[in-house]
């Protein structure tokens, strides 16, 4: 892992055709260590997801090229990896999955997903209204904050529409995106025993991605 981190340190200095052209068969290698990662993560989340066993690497990863299209950031590279392993369509379903970053100095893991639709998105913040008992005996549980320091993503300014906004728990309602997210270290990402290091994240990322996908499923 240590040689794709520093890879992708360098590519964060040198984005450029020209420098990633001249550096093409070190990230080839990149690529592969990066799939195998993907096969890793994948079989790990079958233990507690077995649709997981369906996916392939290709569902389950991005390409390293940005689209600049419509952006004023003109760097032809993304600077990150990303593994999402979503069962039971793969990175482009709506349902809850497991996220791994791999960024330097930016390493995490998360459940969830983000840009739900908004009539998901109502829906699972209904759900947690309705059941804010089992939510919170999730996402307040000491084992999962071990791993998960961060819940939810892009929040509102003021509680959504149609909620009370006196509500105690009103903060677990304002989310754009229905994550949690933890940081991760380089010296365990880099370690041998990463994917046994990650298992009880991963269990706990189970809880918190079952919860949201009772909802979700109604949408698919």
């Amino acid at each position: 892992m240590r040689k794709t981190l520093d890879f992708l340190r360098r590519l964060r200095e040198n984005n450029s055709r020209e420098w990633f052209t001249a550096h093409k068969p070190e990230y080839l290698d990149v690529k592969a260590r990066t799939d195998a990662l993907a096969n890793d993560l994948i079989a790990l989340v079958a233990t507690v997801d077995p649709e997981a066993s369906r996916l392939k690497v290709a569902d389950c990863t991005y390409r390293i090229y940005r689209d600049t299209r419509f952006s004023a950031d003109k760097t032809p590279y993304k600077t990150h990896i990303g593994i999402f392993v979503n069962p039971p369509l793969g990175k482009k379903g709506i349902t809850c999955g497991y996220y791994l970053h791999l960024e330097p100095d930016s390493l995490l893991f998360a459940a969830g997903t983000i840009g739900h639709p908004a009539p998901v998105l109502k829906a699972l913040r209904q759900s947690v209204y309705d059941e804010i008992d089992e939510y919170r005996s999730i996402v307040e549980d000491p084992e999962f904050r071990k791993f998960f320091d961060t819940i939810g993503d892009d929040p509102l300014k003021t509680a959504p529409k149609g909620f009370p906004k006196d509500w105690e728990h009103i903060d677990y309602l304002k989310p754009r995106n229905f994550i949690a997210s933890g940081p991760l270290d380089e010296k365990t990402v880099c370690d041998p025993g990463f994917m046994d290091m990650l298992a009880p994240a991963v269990a706990q990322a189970a809880r918190f991605n079952r919860f949201m996908n009772f909802t979700i499923e109604d949408f698919i």
